[in-house]
């Protein structure tokens, strides 16, 4: 059964629990987002699982709650409180979180539901709230605040304007600001043709190297690939603001969700010495065929997918890591430069980059120099807790 706070003007916030309650929390999205060309709905199935416990591995070191805002009756608003213990335990602080929040143009709505999970947060002893984060900053994270003229690609979020004046006016203040950049297929083809020569130094004497090679993964051996991507992941990306180690478990949930969207032609593993030292992966935007279908694969769903899937043009530079110890050597520049060949041979109109910590200043210039220009910004907030 659900639980109900009930407030003095009529509305209720309620925590989902049940499965009926939980599929309500799913469908509010649909009906927020109804008429938005720009929102691409996820597979309610899939979203179902994410929410399930028995199905998620993040619950295994997380509380989380989840809360419906209902007015006369209707939904209003969602969204989720969550405490990863892992996090607090890697930063050693008592940091809570909020995702998954939906409403409509209603900042008494708002205002209703970050109480709530400041409530809750600290009933588990938080001093501090901070998101938005669907569950985690290893999955979708960040508010969009620039870039509304599009639809997101695969696994980055998407929000209404609104969104952002209200967080701002319950008093949450900018932690970090993530970039996405989009490179074009001009922009592409001119890197192409010609290297920058900063970069053709790099390739040369990284190739004099006989104990390093870039190599693309071996899908008929992903279980020993994905352990090789976990012996680089925790490594290289430990130094991120807001990074938080991911349990084997989580990494084998995610490889197995995107295994078959994956296109080995634009994954890149780095070895020394047969030692995997950097990790490239790039994905094709399954969100232009999710656009067409509607949430629903069944009954009809599938063909439109895969119909569509055929058409897809954009991609995801998704993640791209080297162990601390070997950066100096320009392997991610020359991961960045062979994944943009590959993805120019498959045909793609253009590529986002994304997301890029705004004071990750390597990278960014690495993309630049590539010829990306930054086209949306996703902001994480923080709140502190009195």
């Amino acid at each position: 059964m659900a639980t109900s706070y009930r407030e003095v003007d009529g509305m209720e916030i309620i925590e989902a629990k049940s499965k009926r309650d939980i599929k309500d929390f799913v469908e509010f999205q649909f009906y927020i987002y109804r008429n938005d060309p720009y929102w691409v709905p996820p597979l309610k199935f899939e979203r179902m699982q994410f929410f399930n416990p028995n199905k998620n591995p993040f619950y295994k070191h997380a509380d989380i709650a989840l809360f419906i805002a209902k007015k006369d009756g209707k939904s209003v608003g969602t969204i989720a409180a969550i405490v990863n213990h892992n996090h607090n335990k890697f930063y050693n602080d008592k940091v809570g979180f909020f995702g998954c929040f939906e409403l409509i143009e209603n900042y008494e709505v708002a205002k209703r539901l970050f109480d709530k999970v400041k409530d809750w947060l600290k009933e588990k002893n938080m001093d501090a709230m901070r998101g938005p984060m669907n569950f985690s900053i290893n999955e979708e994270c960040g508010l969009l605040i620039d870039g509304f003229d599009s639809p997101p690609v695969c696994m980055m979020t998407y929000n209404l304007k609104y969104y952002i004046d209200f967080i701002e006016k319950y008093g949450f203040k900018k932690a970090m600001d993530l970039y996405a950049y989009f490179i074009s297929f001009e922009e592409l083809r001119k890197k192409a043709k010609k290297l920058p020569e900063k970069l053709v130094r790099i390739v040369d004497k990284i190739k004099k190297r006989k104990n390093f090679v870039i190599r693309n993964i071996d899908m008929k051996k992903f279980d020993e690939e994905m352990e090789r991507f976990k012996k680089i992941y925790n490594s290289a990306w430990e130094k991120n603001w807001g990074f938080v180690p991911m349990t084997d478990e989580e990494i084998e949930h995610l490889a197995n969700g995107l295994r078959k969207f994956l296109d080995p032609y634009l994954i890149f593993i780095a070895e020394m010495d047969g030692s995997p030292i950097g990790f490239s992966l790039t994905l094709p935007d399954i969100n232009q065929p999710l656009l067409r279908i509607k949430g629903k694969l069944l009954p009809f769903g599938w063909i439109k997918y895969l119909w569509h899937k055929r058409k897809i043009d954009i991609c995801r530079v998704f993640a791209m890591g080297v162990i601390e110890k070997h950066r100096r050597l320009g392997i991610n520049a020359l991961m960045h430069y062979k994944t943009l060949k590959n993805i120019l041979s498959k045909g793609y109109k253009g590529a986002e980059m994304s997301w890029i910590l705004e004071n990750n200043v390597m990278t960014n210039r690495e993309i630049q120099a590539m010829g990306g220009k930054i086209y949306k910004i996703y902001r994480i907030y923080d709140y502190k807790i009195d």
